[in-house]
């Protein structure tokens, strides 16, 4: 797992020009085509109330609005929530990917989308979109308490029928598994360059060399790690285990194959099997991976596990890497995707 997300780190520091050493990945301000509104809200999260970690429980959200939003003021609209990867906030991935571009060229495709990016940075760079007391509850935080507070404020349509779930590496993860612990919430959903998929395992070095890091040292590790830390405040937490708030997968000298077996549990690739009924109740699942992607094996684990059990899904292997097509498949694949799928009304 440490070598696919070093893999994933080399290919988003020669993308997006990240520093190595425990930074968070920058990109330009995105440009706002005329007719096309942006708003920053904060969103107050009850879900992400008493995390251990100390994450913020008011959290900035980016929504983009289409031309016609401001002028038919009886006009609902269709949602697509999009989540972002690992060491980058909301707004850089919305930089990134150009999503005003993207809403308005889906406008004038005559497919009209709010598309909402949330921000989900954490202390050590991820939330990994999971249930921890440690991090805080995220998938409740989109699924519950984002799409309430948009529903509330904006012309949405306001029903599982209207709304597309929708994410990148970490962000692909996310769609995974809020997708199918919060089935009721969305109808389709599209999963890009997915992250963590099969369990994670450890080797005895590498689970060592993890217990030694200090909360100081790890906060500044390289990505790799960060990642690595990450994935276990999120899927082992112990609160009695300060000051990371969780379990490490090494003890008494050997890998702790109970923290691995915890680690496991939020798999996408595991939970598929115990989650049939879920994902059967989509209109649609789509996903993708670059041919020259770490992660294509992966992807394509969780495609062939979701034929075996006979559920519908969309899968492309393109032209590409981790990021170097991902905001143009968001444009031209993952929207008209949605506008095929979604209600518009």
């Amino acid at each position: 797992m440490l070598k696919k997300l070093a893999v994933l780190a080399a290919a988003c520091a020669a993308m997006l020009a990240a520093p190595a050493m425990a930074q968070n990945i920058t990109a330009p301000a995105a440009p706002v085509p005329e007719g096309i509104k942006v708003d920053t809200i904060k969103v107050h999260s009850p879900a992400l109330e008493g995390n251990l970690e100390g994450n913020s429980t008011d959290r900035e959200a980016l929504v983009v609005l289409p031309p016609s939003y401001g002028k038919d003021k009886k006009k609902r609209y269709r949602v697509v929530y999009y989540l972002h990867g690992f060491a980058i906030d909301g707004r850089n991935f919305y930089n990134f990917m150009k999503v005003p571009d993207a809403v308005n060229n889906s406008a004038k495709r005559g497919e009209e989308f709010i598309v909402v990016v949330p921000d989900t940075l954490t202390k050590l760079g991820g939330s990994m979109y999971s249930t921890s007391v440690t991090t805080g509850d995220f998938r409740a935080f989109v699924a519950k308490d984002l799409v309430a507070y948009v529903d509330s404020h904006y012309r949405t349509i306001a029903k599982r029928e209207g709304r597309g779930l929708a994410g990148h590496s970490m962000g692909g993860y996310g769609t995974w598994v809020i997708g199918m612990t919060y089935p009721e919430t969305f109808a389709a959903i599209y999963a890009q360059n997915a992250c963590c998929i099969s369990p994670r395992t450890e080797t005895e070095e590498s689970a060592k060399k993890m217990a030694s890091v200090s909360i100081e040292d790890g906060v500044k590790a390289d990505f790799g790690m960060r990642a690595g830390l990450s994935s276990m405040v999120a899927w082992s937490p112990n609160p009695q285990n300060p000051p990371y708030f969780a379990d490490f997968p090494y003890k008494d000298g050997k890998v702790d194959q109970l923290v691995i077996a915890k680690w496991a549990a939020n798999s996408p690739y595991a939970m598929v099997a115990s989650h049939v009924p879920a994902l059967r109740s989509f209109r649609a699942i789509g996903s993708d991976a670059g041919d020259k992607d770490g992660l294509l094996h992966d992807d394509t684990m969780i495609h062939e596990e979701l034929d075996r059990f006979g559920i519908v899904n969309q899968w492309a292997v393109y032209d590409g890497d981790h990021v170097n097509r991902i905001g143009q498949r968001f444009d031209e694949v993952v929207l008209p995707f949605m506008a095929k799928h979604l209600d518009r009304k």
